[in-house]
C-alpha cells in the first residue's frame, strides 16, 4: 500500500491539500475524524477539549501510535493501493504507517503563526482560538504531542502564505507526483 501523510500546524492548509486528492478520487482518511468518532460513541461533543483529552488517553492506553492504528483499521476496508492520511501528529504515528506501507511520503503544509491565526479566526468554528494566547497555547499542545518532529521529517514542504488558488496549484504538483510514484 502507498500512503501519503499530510501534516502541518492548525490552519496551515492541510484540508485544502486533502481536497485536491479527493478531487482525483484518492481516498482520504482524516486522523481527527477517528478521535471525533470515539467522542461521539462516548456521548461527548467532539469539542477541541474533548478530542484532545481522548487523543491523549488513547495514546496513554495504547501507545503513542494509537490513532494511526485506528486509522489503519479503517484503511483496510478501503481496499485501495494508495491512500492519503490527513493529520499525522507524531513520529510514532509515522512509524505505524511506515510499517504497513510499501511507500510512505509525508507532505507538510506550512504557514506563519500570524497567517494561521487569522485563518482560524475566519473559519468561525467552535474550536477556533478566541485570542492570540489561546492560539499559542493550542500550538504548544500540538508541538508537545510531537507534531514538530513530523514537520521536520517531511519529504515535501509546501509554504502556504498566499491564496487558496496558489496552494491548489502546489497541491496539484504533489498529486501528480504521488500518482506517478
Amino acid at each position: 500500500m502507498q500512503i501519503l501523510l499530510i501534516t502541518g500546524m492548525p490552519g496551515a492548509g492541510k484540508s485544502e491539500i486533502a481536497d485536491q486528492f479527493r478531487m482525483h478520487n484518492h481516498p482520504v482518511v482524516v486522523m481527527g475524524d477517528v478521535v471525533r468518532e470515539v467522542a461521539r460513541k462516548r456521548g461527548l461533543e467532539p469539542s477541541r477539549k474533548n478530542t484532545m483529552s481522548i487523543m491523549l488517553e488513547l495514546r496513554q492506553n495504547r501507545g503513542p501510535g494509537a490513532i494511526a492504528e485506528y486509522c489503519l483499521d479503517s484503511m483496510e476496508n478501503l481496499d485501495r493501493e494508495s491512500i492519503v492520511v490527513e493529520g499525522c501528529r507524531s513520529i510514532a504515528e509515522m512509524e505505524v504507517f511506515r510499517k504497513r506501507a510499501a511507500s510512505l511520503t509525508t507532505v507538510c503544509v506550512h504557514a506563519s503563526p500570524d497567517t494561521r491565526f487569522h485563518r482560524l479566526q475566519k473559519r468561525n468554528r467552535k474550536d477556533a482560538p478566541t485570542d492570540w494566547d489561546a492560539f499559542r497555547e493550542r500550538d504548544l499542545r500540538e508541538l508537545d504531542v510531537g507534531l514538530g518532529g513530523v514537520i521536520a521529517l517531511s519529504d515535501i514542504m509546501l509554504v502556504n502564505e498566499g491564496t487558496k488558488e496558489e496552494l491548489r496549484k502546489k497541491a496539484q504538483s504533489v498529486v501528480q507526483r504521488f500518482v506517478n510514484q
